[in-house]
Order: structure tokens, then sequence, then C-alpha cells
């Protein structure tokens, strides 16, 4: 791949990776989203055209808890493994960041995988290969609007239906679009699809 494409490629990551931050509830600003092809080689390309993935690192901090931050880290490296997870380990300890989301050009090795498992308890640990990110996959018009329900509107929504978790219908934690979104086990995904006949209508859905 040639490095002009290489830099339209990441171009398209880094946006998709700030909308699905923006769409959890961190804060990223338009003009982050909106950069433009040219804007973002003038910022991130060095004087051969080549994108420096480090220079593409962020963090978020929540809208609603400031507590709650979230750090993106672009690896160099093709194929992840075992280092380039201590290293994005280091930085979310240096700076007391309990989220983060790795990008990554190829794939992840079954022991970098295992590393997520095992930090789990501490790190809430995610991982998107570039392809994954080169389409946001929520603008797609086959995909109606997802929204997160908050612990207190699944038991609202529970009480009134009358419903235990187990009779809601399910949606896999593998999902592309619960992965959008870093849906965990249990937690309740609003559907609005537009109905012919009502406007519109929602369903809903339990991650499992």
């Amino acid at each position: 791949m040639g490095d002009a494409d290489e830099s339209a490629k990441l171009w398209k990551v880094n946006r998709t990776i700030h909308e699905l931050v923006k769409d959890r509830g961190f804060q990223v600003s338009d003009e982050e989203i909106n950069v433009d092809l040219q804007s973002f080689r003038e910022v991130y390309a060095n004087s051969m055209g080549v994108i420096d993935r480090s220079q593409l690192n962020f963090f978020s901090v929540s809208r609603t808890d400031p507590t709650d931050q979230v750090f993106v880290f672009f690896s160099d490296e093709k194929s992840v493994g075992v280092k380039t997870m201590r290293k994005m380990l280091e930085i979310l300890e240096q700076k007391s960041i309990q989220r983060g989301i790795i990008v990554f050009p190829g794939n992840m090795t079954p022991s970098a995988r295992k590393v997520i498992v095992a930090m789990s308890a501490q790190y809430r640990l995610e991982e998107f290969s570039e392809s994954d990110l080169l389409v946001n996959i929520t603008h797609h018009t086959l995909v109606p609007k997802h929204e997160v329900l908050s612990p207190e509107e699944k038991n609202i929504l529970l009480e009134r239906y009358r419903l235990k978790d187990t009779q809601l219908p399910r949606i896999q934690i593998a999902d592309p679009v619960a992965r959008y979104y870093g849906l965990r086990r249990g937690q309740v995904v609003k559907i609005t699809r537009p109905s012919e006949t009502s406007g519109r209508y929602a369903s809903y859905r339990i991650c499992f």
C-alpha cells in the first residue's frame, strides 16, 4: 500500500474511532471527527508522507462522569503481541485510566488476547483492527438507531413489562454493533426502527 493510500485509510479509521468514542458518551469535538484528509496529512504525516500512528493516540473524558476516561492506542505493530499490550497498560497505569481501546493494522496474537482476559478485573480493554473501522457500521442505512440503556433505564423497562433479563431478545457480545458501543453482558440496548404504520417502533435486546 502506498503512503497516500495508507494515510487515506488511517484518516477514515481515525474518524470512525472518534465517532465511536463520542457515541459512547465521551467528549469529542466535531472538528476532530470532520477533519479533512489534507489537514489530517498535514498534522500527522512526516516529510515522507508516512503517518506516525503514535501521534493518533488520544484520551477522552465521559460527558457525565469526569472520573470515567478512555485511552485510544494506535499500534505500529502489525501483529500485536504482549509487548505492545504491556506498553498500552503502562500508559493506562500512569494516567490512572481503566478503559483502553487498541487499534492495530493487522491482527492480534493469541497471547495478546489473553492479556485482555487476564487484566479484565482491573482494566476494560477492547481491540479493533483498522479494517474494522474503515467504515462506521452505524451509519449504514440498514443499521437502525441503537441506544445503550443505563442500569436505571433497564430496571424501569423490566418493571414496566414485568420481564426478567432472560425474557429479552439477545444481541451477541461479538456482534459488530455491540462491539461498536462496547456493550457488556447484561446491558440492554434500545433499537429504534422506522415503521410504515407508526412512524417508528422500539425493540430491546440484552447483550450476552
